[in-house]
Formats: structure tokens, C-alpha cells, sequence
């Protein structure tokens, strides 16, 4: 059997070594039900931790951090998010 994934709208913003993108995903990760801690390091490099169903992932710079449709927050890499969403308009 095929089945095609049913067109669902998410919430994401992208991870990127900024302090705008990552209040940007904290604040989108806080309407979620899992918890994601950012550790800014002062040589400048930052890592996301984000607890989900699976387990702890990490997110990479430039992932995409996704807030689904039953409010799970996930990491979700940008050539996968590139073939799987399209925007919305607001």
C-alpha cells in the first residue's frame, strides 16, 4: 500500500548562530509541549538540545526547528524541510 502524508500547516523558524533566530525559536518552541535548551559557549558556537518523543536530538545550525501538529517540537534538517513544506502564506 502508498499513502500520501495529508497536508497539515506547522510553525518553524531556522536555527542559526543569532541571538534573533534563537529567541525566535524559543519563543515558538514555549507554545510546545517539549523542552529546548540553548548553550551559548563564549568561543561563540551555540547548541540546541530539544527533548522529543525519541529522546534528546540536537539541533545543527541551520536546521529547521518545527512545531507540529500536536504541539511536539522537533529538529528537522533544511534539505528535508525544503522537500517536505512549502510556505504559507500569512
Amino acid at each position: 500500500m502508498k499513502f500520501r502524508k495529508k497536508p497539515v500547516v506547522v510553525e518553524a523558524e531556522q536555527f542559526l548562530p543569532n541571538d534573533e533566530s534563537i529567541d525566535k525559536v524559543m519563543l515558538l518552541a514555549s507554545r510546545g509541549s517539549r523542552k529546548v535548551t540553548v548553550n551559548k559557549h563564549p568561543n561563540g558556537s551555540v547548541e540546541m538540545f530539544i527533548e522529543t518523543l525519541e529522546g534528546t536530538m540536537e539541533a545543527s545550525i541551520g536546521d529547521w526547528i518545527i512545531c507540529g501538529v500536536s504541539k511536539e517540537i522537533y529538529p528537522c534538517k533544511p534539505d528535508i524541510f525544503d522537500k517536505t513544506y512549502e510556505r504559507v502564506p500569512e
